[in-house]
């Protein structure tokens, strides 16, 4: 996606709860700046006019090399079954191999069982790993 438009915020606003229930609507804002971010790319496809489905690609340089991680990959309930998933996945993996990643990596949660079923299709393996996070406050705005 190369701009935000409200067709793209609505579409989000349509398909962010079916992966996050917990998750607060994405502003046109936020989406500016995936957009805009040169590490990060917004993949969508298309059923004809309307947004099926979303997959964020980022891509960043470390010591080690580049690296590239998918992130909250969401297809609308009444399209899936149909490749979306995948078409975006080769997609983004495509991107990140032009931008010279030796590897692509995902998480996905268990429950998401055809979702992982498609990315060991694809040809992502379970790595022997922590994942471990830490929540962060949310700032507070100072006058």
């Amino acid at each position: 996606m190369e701009s935000v438009s409200p067709e793209l915020v609505d579409a989000f606003a349509r398909l962010l709860p079916q992966l996050s229930a917990s998750a607060p609507p994405t502003s046109f804002d936020e989406l500016e700046a995936i957009v805009s971010s040169a590490a990060t790319s917004l993949i969508v496809a298309r059923d004809g006019e309307q947004i099926v489905g979303t997959l964020t690609l980022a891509v960043f340089r470390i010591p080690t090399g580049v690296r590239a991680w998918i992130e909250d990959v969401v297809v609308d309930e009444a399209a899936r079954g149909r490749g979306i998933a995948e078409a975006l996945t080769r997609r983004a993996v495509e991107l990140a191999s032009a931008a010279g990643a030796r590897s692509v990596e995902l998480t996905s949660r268990p429950t998401r069982e055809a979702a992982n079923r498609l990315y060991r299709r694809l040809g992502f393996e379970e790595r022997e790993t922590n994942v471990l996070r830490l929540t962060l406050e949310a700032p507070v705005d100072t006058p």
